[in-house]
């Protein structure tokens, strides 16, 4: 609907000061918000209306710098029709505004704070649309009015929060103000205005719709997928308009869950989301500073948090700006309601408070919590729904690539410098450790720093440094695998010293071990194949001294994988029933973490503190075991489960038995062959001994384990220099005193 209007001044000094052009409600509906004015010559300008009845229908009202920009006098005609802009495309991201007094005579040496002046502009005009080049007056605070021109508008890059890619930068020529655009303020040539803040210069202003998302700057590695998850999912929404969101009848993100095991990166990514974000400055706060001793405390301090939100929510609207909350340990405030001893129930109300602040009655659509935990399974369920923190993201250990990204980054700094030493190769470390989190690497960088340090202090009555040490230190290769072998292991990875305790005499190939071992490694490398899905468990049963949990550890420390956990009921002793179930399950919740685990579980019966005498142990570790071993990890995680026994029918009884995929079992040494392998091996005695000894057993029955028999062994390293005859008698004798081997009659 193209109209002719009379060209008027604005009703008032007030709508002026809008930048808007002014109409009656008689030629234009509240539901046009942009018109294009097209004068005699065709020259077409857009601008934002504001209806106002001081203005005659069929007349459209200028301010003094608009008819000027646009060369009109008054009651002159010229064209108006509304405009209806694409907002997919023309929402402006970055607005570059010329700064400089109204007026010259009233210049002042005051700093103005771009900052601040940034805020009121979007506060005083929301939604607003700008023509490249168009003149603006702005008053800012009770300060000289400024006059503005618009010197570049960019595009807001809605590809890169949808995709974390960014796209081509485009440049506008009409755009529609949002809250989340970037306002960059730039002093006129020759202007007096004294400029002060961040958002003065276009390089130190970043904003989140037009960033480059560059992890080596944010010092983040390894989380890239992660990154693309909550943009598009907690920001996709926010770079549209409030009249758009509205339309669709949708509501902001308002809550983001980080979870996973400690040093991943959850508390440097929520940071970084705040520095990134075009947003008020983050109010983090750890989870234990909310609670108070004094009664009604804890409940204040969250309220206290959502107070600015709130204020400028009544305020600006739609228009506000986003406020983000960082909440770190968030499990220590919100554990499940009713969980949490005591007659107080400050934990039960503190988690009520945080329910009703963001997404209670009065709803915030300004707000951003990020909550990061190391225990998710402790939160109340209520806080994890849609509208609270219902996009919950696990930060998990890095892959190699991932592991090659956070090393390249802390080894970033003294590459630069030339203190790397060329025969460091990033890929290979991130090979090497496996299941490392991020703050282990950067353990690793700093460990590896401290060895090529140390080649240059000489230690003595004093302390002294080379002081050639600057243009002679270099780290190198050496300085990172001494590092990785004495210095820094991961908490999620293998349990090598718990497993040498059970392999410490070796493995005694004799008989049916190698083929014992053979099926061992081919369940292995069945635990490992992309064609496995679900848990393998591997049971070794034999009777005591047979040698099943040597042989269990040994497979275990050879399976290669970067996960390997001892579970044994030493470490258990003095626990209740509940107490090693929790333990139990602990253990397994680690071993999903990590894309290859392997569990060893020593001598089953004794864990659930099985007794011959009776049935006197509890059910509640075998109903975990019951749990544990018929459960299916998640997704891309394989587990394999090796236990030992001593007492298969026990198992058989209690239904443990059918768990299994597989059941091997290790018998105890009947044959004179088998022994004489055994002592050779050994070298606990002299070949002419060994055939003395195989010898006497030859006219009797044998039958030791393997383990009993290396225990016995021990006493003949003890009589080194003793007469060989009665070395042999005297073992011989200690075979028939234990029952190991009969003469027959």
């Amino acid at each position: 609907m193209i109209e002719r209007m009379k060209v008027a001044k604005c009703p008032n000094e007030e709508l002026s000061l809008t930048n808007c052009v002014i109409v009656n409600e008689a030629d234009f509906s509240k539901k046009v918000r942009y018109v294009r004015v097209t004068t005699g010559d065709r020259r077409s300008f857009l601008y934002t209306i504001n209806i106002n009845g001081g203005i005659r229908a069929g007349c459209i009202g200028f301010n003094i710098i608009q008819r000027k920009q646009i060369l009109v006098e008054l009651d002159q005609e010229i064209q108006v029709e509304p405009y209806n802009p694409d907002l997919t495309r023309q929402m402006i991201g970055t607005l570059v505004l010329e700064a400089e007094f109204l007026q010259k005579k009233s210049t002042t040496n005051e700093p103005f704070n771009t900052d601040q002046m940034a805020q009121s502009f979007l506060e005083q005009f929301p939604r607003h649309g700008y023509s490249l080049a168009q003149p603006l007056v702005f008053k800012f605070q009770d300060k000289k009015t400024l006059s503005l021109k618009v010197k570049e508008m960019e595009a807001a890059d809605v590809e890169a929060v949808t995709t974390g890619k960014k796209g081509e930068s485009r440049k506008l020529e009409f755009g529609v103000l949002t809250p989340n655009t970037a306002i960059i303020f730039e002093k006129a040539e020759g202007s007096a205005l004294y400029l002060t803040g961040k958002a003065k210069a276009r390089q130190s202003h970043t904003s989140l719709f037009a960033a480059d998302w560059d992890f080596q700057k944010m010092g983040i590695g390894g989380l890239d997928e992660q990154f693309v998850q909550i943009l598009r999912r907690a920001f996709a929404s926010r770079v549209f308009p409030p009249e758009v969101v509205e339309q669709m009848g949708i509501k902001h993100v308002k809550g983001i869950l980080l979870y996973g095991p400690p040093g991943t990166g959850k508390t440097l990514m929520a940071r970084q989301i705040g520095k990134m974000l075009n947003a008020t400055e983050p109010k983090i706060v750890n989870g234990p500073e909310i609670l108070n001793k004094y009664v009604g405390e804890s409940e204040a301090n969250i309220r206290r948090l959502f107070a600015d939100a709130e204020e400028e929510e009544k305020r600006m609207g739609p228009n506000s700006g986003l406020h983000i909350i960082i909440f770190d340990e968030i499990d220590a405030i919100c554990k499940s309601r009713g969980s949490v001893a005591g007659s107080t129930g400050v934990n039960d109300t503190v988690v009520n408070q945080l329910l009703s602040k963001i997404d209670g009655v009065e709803q915030l659509n300004n707000i951003l919590v990020i909550g990061m935990t190391n225990r998710k399974d402790m939160i109340d369920e209520a806080l994890l729904r849609p509208g609270r923190l219902e996009i919950q993201v696990e930060i998990s250990l890095p892959n190699e690539k991932g592991r090659y990204d956070i090393l390249k980054i802390k080894t970033a700094v003294m590459d630069k410098h030339g203190k790397l030493q060329a025969d460091v190769d990033l890929y290979e470390l991130a090979a090497l450790t496996k299941n490392f989190s991020g703050a282990e690497l950067e353990g690793l960088v700093k460990a590896a720093s401290s060895s090529a340090l140390k080649r240059y202090i000489h230690l003595g009555s004093q302390i002294k440094v080379d002081p050639d040490a600057i243009d002679k230190l270099k780290i190198t290769r050496a300085d990172f695998i001494y590092s990785l072998e004495n210095d820094v292991k991961p908490t999620l990875g293998t349990s090598d010293d718990a497993l040498d305790k059970f392999i410490d005499r070796g493995i005694i190939s004799w008989g049916n071990t190698r083929e014992l071992l053979e099926r061992g490694h081919m369940f292995v490398k069945q635990a490992k194949s992309p064609e496995t899905r679900n848990m393998l468990c591997l049971l070794l049963e034999g009777a005591p001294t047979a040698g099943t949990s040597a042989l269990a550890a040994y497979l275990a420390k050879n399976s290669d994988f970067p996960f390997v956990k001892v579970i044994t009921s030493r470490e258990m002793v003095g626990y209740t029933e509940s107490s090693k179930c929790l333990r139990i399950n602990k253990i397994f919740d680690d071993a999903y973490r990590s894309e290859l685990s392997c569990i060893f579980m020593n001598d089953l019966e004794q864990l659930m503190g099985y007794s011959p005498i009776g049935p006197r142990y509890q059910s509640l570790v075998l109903d975990a075991l019951y749990s544990l071993l018929s459960s299916s990890p998640p997704k891309g995680r394989k587990l394999l489960v090796i236990c030992t026994s001593k007492r298969r029918s026990v198992l058989e009884e209690l239904g443990l038995l059918s768990m299994f995929t597989a059941v091997l079992r290790v018998p105890y040494i009947k044959e004179v062959e088998d022994v004489r392998m055994v002592l050779d091996e050994s070298q606990a005695m002299t070949s002419s001994e060994v055939e003395a000894v195989c010898q006497h057993i030859s006219h009797g029955d044998v039958f030791v384990g393997v383990k009993k028999l290396m225990g016995l062994l021990d006493t003949m390293r003890v009589m080194k220099g003793v007469d060989p005859q009665k070395r042999v008698a005297a073992f011989c004798n200690l075979l028939e005193d234990e029952g190991i081997y009969t003469p027959t009659l």
